[in-house]
């Protein structure tokens, strides 16, 4: 199993889920991460056209329940 579908899974799973494995994640999917004012970040697929835009967990470093879902509808159709 590669990294990518390593990380796919464990996304699709109940356990956590850091940021920084979600930055790798969208790395290998070739999102462009881009920082903006404060905690937000925008991944921006060239190729697509898509954005996602988030806010960087803090302090903690887990994404919520609820980002992770949001991220699974948003990649679901075309990457994953």
């Amino acid at each position: 199993m590669s990294k990518k579908d390593k990380l796919i899974e464990k996304l699709k799973s109940e356990s956590e889920f850091t940021w920084d494995e979600l930055e790798r994640l969208m790395a290998i999917l070739n999102f462009i991460k881009i920082e903006g004012a404060g905690s937000r970040v925008k991944f921006f697929h060239k190729e697509t056209n898509t954005i996602i835009n988030l806010h960087k967990p803090h302090p903690d470093k887990a994404i919520k329940d609820y980002v992770r879902k949001e991220i699974l509808a948003r990649l679901k159709n075309e990457f994953i």
